[in-house]
């Protein structure tokens, strides 16, 4: 039986300035902004650990320490948490900062997703890793990681978890041109990656197929970075690896279990926060009884 590496590490793009959600992003990171009650950056390292990924590598940027800061030990905090009575909450900060091991690196240019990755390169060195965007919230029975990870182990060959988008909407992402390659327990999931187009316009997409923010790459994808001329404004454009990575090694395109929440966007945060809030144990009904009373 033929062994691949393990996935033990996931790389975080949180470099981006998030002019999306300005003013609000304007002194803060986007990352940080609050799903109901926690950061979107905590969700997706919360699916890293759900997965089985040991080590976290974010790459991070100018005025970003605000991350670093919530993943960091906070004893005053915790003291007067404790001194106040309120040993939950204290217990709630302490389970922060000891999550996992987390790691940071600068991207000290807005190069684009491509070069992000790039930069994490020595963190990650000769192993295979797991790429999840922070702004994209994937919710399901099982982390949507942990199902790439599996195509992985199962075939060596790196995986990119897409979904079908409606065509008026496929100029928002990465799109695929693939071909059906059932095998194992995957059936009409797994799908062999031909081509990739980076928000291509309706009538020219080779599909409907969208790349849904979450990759296990081979290390071999740092050489085809590498080798990635800059595109437009200078930045180095992922699925432009993406597509050298599988012409020359092979690429899974899975059409992944769950549901994605683009938390990126002003829209999709607010429907996610809805989302997300009407599943909360302790105010969730309560919540639900609000918004059928909303005259709409």
């Amino acid at each position: 039986m033929t062994t691949h590496k393990k996935v033990r590490k996931a790389v975080l793009p949180a470099a981006g300035l998030g002019t999306r959600f300005l003013p609000a992003t304007k002194a803060q990171p986007k990352e940080m902004l609050p799903l109901v009650d926690k950061p979107l950056i905590q969700y997706v390292v919360e699916e890293c650990i759900a997965s089985g990924i040991e080590n976290i590598i974010i790459v991070t940027g100018r005025g970003k320490h605000a991350i670093e800061d919530h993943f960091d030990v906070s004893p005053g905090l915790e003291h007067l948490l404790e001194q106040q009575g309120k040993k939950e909450q204290a217990e709630l900060v302490r389970r922060i900062s000891n999550m996992t091991h987390v790691s940071y690196i600068r991207q000290k240019q807005p190069k684009g997703l491509g070069h992000a990755v790039l930069t994490a390169k020595e963190l990650v060195g000769d192993e295979p890793f797991a790429v999840l965007l922070g702004d994209v919230i994937i919710d399901g029975p099982k982390p949507a990681t942990k199902q790439l990870m599996d195509v992985w182990n199962a075939t060596g060959v790196g995986a990119i978890a897409v979904e079908e988008v409606p065509r008026d909407q496929v100029h928002l992402y990465g799109v695929v041109e693939a071909e059906p390659a059932p095998q194992g327990p995957w059936t009409d999931r797994l799908l062999r990656v031909r081509g990739l187009v980076e928000k291509p316009k309706p009538e020219e997409a080779p599909s409907n197929m969208a790349v849904t923010g979450r990759y296990l790459l081979p290390p071999e994808i740092f050489d085809c970075l590498e080798r990635t001329k800059p595109g437009r404004g200078g930045e180095i454009q992922l699925t432009d690896a993406l597509l050298l990575l599988a012409q020359e090694k092979g690429l899974w395109a899975y059409i992944y279990e769950g549901e994605s929440h683009d938390a990126g966007d002003k829209l999709g945060f607010l429907k996610a926060t809805v989302e997300f809030g009407l599943k909360n144990p302790e105010f969730g009904n309560e919540f639900r009884a609000f918004l059928k009373k909303l005259k709409l």
